[in-house]
């Protein structure tokens, strides 16, 4: 996929833009909430945009395309005049954008210049399924932002790898329960889009080879609601710190099933290399709690 041809916003204009490329389940929801509470900080109502992803779809777990007409579709067969719940519902709106995002570039941006205030600083897409859209995705990532001229800064969470796959299993089984995912853990490690997600070191490695390392935060699960961790946030953000309401948690998984020993042994095996990676490239800043 080649550089994009895009029009220029004249709103966003001297803006950064924030994109969490994940990882799941570590706490991209919070952040949301949090940066969204921050005044100089514009979120779209979307929280995951899928923007990239739906570009890049390799490793995806769905149809984001579909995802987005069937958003839509709830918003227009709701009761009452839909043109009257377009102008008073935000995430309405925003769901109508999302669907033009699929035939029209332009769209993406178009979709936060509405949204920029005379208080917009900072502008943020916090997807985490753009992880996992590789070396081509972050190319493209890359070329589409500098087609702006907007200054761009991506955000990456990790979460100690044996917690965060089995937090993704519960989740999966959460939203799908016929599936049975978690207890069919056996099944779900041998698949290639479960594990592109679980593989931090392909991710910070194409993001270390496509990005300059001042424009990169790399953050962890354990740290990330202490102030330090949430102040390095804000300066990377460009905007001013305020305390976050670090006791409340965002779509927690409310599937609630201990980890079998089994699956925990497997699991350990499976990611050894990835513990390994992050405390040769991380070092001390590695979370002590982590399991290996």
């Amino acid at each position: 996929m080649g550089s994009p041809s895009l029009r220029t916003y004249e709103e966003l204009e001297g803006k950064t833009f924030l994109v969490c490329v994940g990882a799941m389940k570590s706490a991209t929801s919070w952040i949301y909430h949090y940066l969204a509470s921050l005044p100089d900080i514009t979120v779209s109502p979307l929280k995951e945009v899928h923007f990239f992803n739906a570009r890049f779809p390799a490793n995806a777990l769905g149809d984001m395309q579909e995802v987005a007409l069937r958003r839509l579709r709830f918003h227009l067969e709701r009761e009452g005049n839909p043109t009257a719940n377009l102008r008073a519902s935000p995430a309405f709106r925003a769901s109508v954008d999302a669907v033009q995002m699929i035939y029209d570039d332009d769209a993406y941006f178009g979709h936060f210049a509405r949204l920029c205030t005379p208080e917009t600083r900072t502008l943020c897409d916090i997807t985490p399924a753009y992880a996992v859209i590789g070396p081509a995705g972050f190319d493209y990532i890359k070329a589409f932002f500098a087609a702006q001229g907007v200054t761009l800064r991506l955000l990456y969470v990790m979460r100690d790898p044996v917690e965060r796959l089995w937090s993704h299993l519960r989740h999966l089984q959460e939203v799908n329960p016929d599936g049975n995912v978690a207890m069919r853990w056996k099944e779900a490690i041998q698949s290639p889009q479960i594990c592109a997600r679980a593989d931090y070191r392909g991710t910070v490695w194409d993001l270390d080879a496509t990005f300059p390392p001042e424009d990169i935060l790399y953050l962890f699960y354990e740290d990330l609601f202490h102030e330090t961790a949430l102040q390095s946030l804000c300066r990377f953000a460009g905007v001013a710190y305020r305390p976050g309401e670090t006791g409340e948690a965002r779509n927690r998984t409310r599937v609630e099933i201990d980890l079998p020993q089994e699956a925990r042994e497997a699991f350990l095996h499976l990611l050894a290399p990835q513990y390994a990676f992050c405390r040769e490239r991380f070092g001390d800043l590695v979370p002590a709690s982590w399991a290996a």
